[in-house]
Parts: C-alpha cells; structure tokens; sequence
C-alpha cells in the first residue's frame, strides 16, 4: 500500500531515534551489569527491549507503507555515572515524547490512522512506563543520596 511520502519520511527519522533509543539503553544496561548494579541492569535491559519491539513496530510499517527504511540511528549519548545515564535517558525519552506526539498530528493531518494508532501506542510507553520510571529514580538519587540509591540496585 503506497502511504503518504511525509508520514513515511517522518516514520524513518521515528525509526532513527528508536535505534538510538535501543543502542543507549543497550550500553548503559551492560555498564549498569559490569558495575554489578543488577536492578538497573535489568531495568534498563526490558527498556532496550521495548525500544526493539518500537523500532521493529516502525520498520514494519515503513516496509508496509512501501517506504525505504534507514536503519542508521541517531546520536547515542553514553553517560559515565549513574546520575548521568539516568538523565541522558530521560532526556532522550522527552524527545521521543514530543517527536511521537508531531508525528500523531500529521497522521491525523493525513488520515492515516492506521500509523497514527501504533504512534500512540508508543507514546503510552514513553509517557507511562519509561519517562516516569526514569524521573522516580532521580528523585530517589535525591531523597535517600547517592549511596543508599546505588546499595538498593545492588
């Protein structure tokens, strides 16, 4: 089904930070493992996955869309402390945020309800799931110090 050529374009850049998305989580989850911070490590290995799981979601519509696919990702930022990587992915997750709910508007602008749908669907995770959880342990970095915060990852 040939989609809409701006819907398309604008689902390839999706697909470039999804990719980023994934690679980021994917090296601060091992980093987080290395340094034996295991209850991070898992958290931010299932975010890596759910990241996959929105750029396989994303590439399947490209292809669907008769779209040609660039699988080469955005910037992958790569914190050195804890504190840090959590905000570089929050940072990141914001940006996904406001790039998902542009996205929504011009599918709605172009009737494709369809991409709008799996956009949605996405921004839940981000808004919901990943952005929140992000933000809590910040705010738990803060209240209980660093220290306290890094003994309850273990």
């Amino acid at each position: 089904m040939q989609g809409n050529s701006e819907v398309i374009a604008y689902f390839v850049q999706l697909l470039k930070g999804e990719l980023a998305a994934r690679d980021q989580y994917f090296i601060h989850s091992r980093l987080y493992e290395d340094w034996g911070l295991n209850k991070l490590y898992e958290r931010i290995n299932h975010e890596m996955e759910e990241e996959t799981e929105h750029a396989d979601a994303l590439l399947k519509r490209i292809l669907f869309l008769e779209g040609t696919p660039d699988m080469a990702p955005n910037t992958v930022h790569v914190g050195k402390t804890v504190p840090e990587m959590l905000k570089l992915d929050l940072e990141l997750e914001y940006e996904v945020r406001a790039a998902l709910a542009k996205g929504i508007a011009l599918c709605e602008q172009h009737k494709d309800y369809q991409s709008r749908d799996i956009l949605r669907a996405q921004l839940k995770d981000t808004e919901e799931d990943h952005a929140y959880w992000l933000e809590v342990q910040l705010q738990l970095i803060d209240t209980l110090g660093l220290e306290r915060y890094l003994q309850s990852q273990m």
